[in-house]
């Protein structure tokens, strides 16, 4: 029995590869979901930011968070893809 040790090498490097890069993109997507709005700015006063209305729907974290579920559905498609994978 002969083990093809470069394969092994390519295989293990793309795994390592792929599931840090799957991590990364699922971590940027909890990150784009749990930002909040700061509502106070260097140098105001907090009693005066308490009593501020709330940001708007969306804002400026409309972005962030549309960025945020597109990682997601990246991540969904790498699953879906595996598992098409698997069962085909």
């Amino acid at each position: 029995m002969s083990i093809d040790w470069a394969a092994l090498g390519q295989v293990f490097g793309i795994s390592l590869a792929v599931t840090v890069g799957f991590v990364g993109v699922f971590t940027l997507g909890i990150l784009g979901t749990s930002r909040k709005p700061q509502q106070a700015e260097a140098g105001t006063d907090t009693a005066a930011t308490a009593s501020a209305a709330p940001a708007p729907a969306g804002g400026a974290f409309g972005p962030a968070r549309a960025g945020a579920y597109l990682c997601f559905a990246l991540c969904a498609a790498a699953v879906a893809y595996g598992i098409n994978l698997i069962v085909a």
